[in-house]
């Protein structure tokens, strides 16, 4: 009986193990997932908080549609284009001056 416990305790043992073993590989092949799902969730969110703020500032829309007006489209898309590309050549500088210290860190906004 005594050999039979020893027996059944070795066997627990090694179950556990083998699910440690486990739960780390799903963790380590889940991982690139949780990412993506964190960033979709911090798309939505940052939709709703611009949908939320133009519903309580329609100034900013009414703006947006008498520039489109006076303005051909196309200037404004042009614009709009180099604006963004200017704003992501900027955080992407920051980023490197901090990797390679010689600015403070740079934190990622999180909403």
């Amino acid at each position: 009986m005594n050999q039979e416990l020893i027996d059944l305790a070795v066997e627990r043992g090694r179950l556990i193990e083998r699910i440690s073993q486990q739960r780390q590989l799903l963790d380590q092949q889940l991982r690139p997932l949780g990412e993506t799902l964190d960033t979709a969730d911090r798309l939505v969110l940052t939709a709703r908080r611009c949908g939320t703020y133009l519903k309580q500032h329609p100034e900013v829309v009414a703006a947006g549609v008498a520039t489109l007006v006076i303005l051909q489209p196309r200037r404004v898309w042009r614009w709009s284009r180099r604006g963004f590309f200017a704003w992501r050549t900027w955080h992407r500088l920051r980023r490197e001056l901090a990797d390679l210290g010689l600015i403070g860190h740079v934190q990622r906004q999180h909403p």
